[in-house]
């Protein structure tokens, strides 16, 4: 099925009613590697209940893999031509948590997703897809808004706008103001894939060969998480209520086992950041940014 402009941006799922808890919460702080340390009273609170703190980009696994719009339609308008595109060929492009307020270690919200840009590459070339994902609470008011953009490689040439889709945030010139280094263990996807993203490509080497890959590739999401672990590590003080939104483009994979660095550049309540795999020569993470709250 094709990809119809304008159609497309009438597209959402239906309201999806979701709860998490302790376990939860806990689960993703050790997929992306808290908590190796068992007696770091850094990182103990993230991975143990008493005192427990949630990393903000957990945000991206606790609702259940609420992030495509195009999944669990909601009733189309009459008229409406409903747009699927080939998952077959998607990467994931960027991705955005945006936070109203700290998470909390628990609760039961509602989640709701839309596609609120579409931007056509060209035939050959593919389309850019935009999605925002809403939370609320039981009171109807907003926890989180997530967005993130994929890449599909295979649905370009459908007529829409050719420009105007969202600008990646520059990083400064100048050198790093600090940089991180954290390694990841060779069995990090096995356990991140726990969270709910259980795609083969991330546990099976057969599948990762058939996808170009010599052995099964990290989560781009786990690689995402680590780079609001190094936020909290270098610029926060493990503290998590300080980060307002945490926004990222994915730009290569990393392998479990790579030790990946992040360099971060701290502007007032700005943090830029990328990320790299020194052992291969691989820039994994562009375009970072993080802003504190005030």
């Amino acid at each position: 099925m094709p990809i119809y402009y304008p159609d497309i941006l009438d597209q959402q799922t239906a309201p999806r009613t979701f709860t998490y808890g302790d376990k939860d919460v806990m689960l993703y702080a050790l997929g992306i590697g808290m908590g190796r340390d068992p007696i770091d009273a850094r990182e103990l609170p993230f991975v143990y209940e008493k005192d427990l703190k949630v990393v903000p980009t957990a945000a991206t696994v606790l609702a259940s893999g609420m992030g495509r719009a195009t999944r669990a339609p909601s009733e189309p308008k009459p008229g409406h031509r409903q747009s699927q595109i080939n998952f077959l060929m998607v990467v994931h492009g960027e991705q955005k948590v945006e936070l109203h307020r700290p998470l909390p270690t628990y609760g039961t919200f509602t989640a709701e997703s839309r596609t609120i840009g579409a931007y056509d590459k060209g035939k050959d070339k593919g389309a850019v897809i935009v999605n925002e994902t809403v939370w609320t609470d039981e009171a109807g008011e907003k926890v989180a808004t997530l967005t993130g953009s994929t890449f599909a490689r295979g649905d370009g040439g459908f007529g829409g706008p050719t420009e105007g889709a969202p600008e990646p945030h520059p990083v400064p010139e100048r050198k790093p103001d600090l940089s991180v280094d954290i390694d990841t263990r060779p069995d990090q996807a096995l356990l991140y894939r726990l969270n709910g993203d259980r795609n083969p490509l991330h546990s099976d080497p057969e599948i990762a060969r058939q996808a170009g890959f010599p052995r099964p590739i990290l989560h781009g999401l786990c690689t995402y998480g680590i780079t609001c672990r190094a936020v909290l590590q270098a610029i926060t003080g493990y503290d998590p209520e300080q980060i307002l939104s945490h926004q990222a483009r994915f730009s290569a994979p990393v392998f479990p086992g790579d030790t990946v660095t992040v360099d971060l550049w701290k502007d007032g309540g700005v943090i830029s950041f990328e990320a790299r795999v020194n052992a291969r020569g691989a820039t994994v993470i562009k375009n970072g940014k993080t802003v504190l709250r005030s």
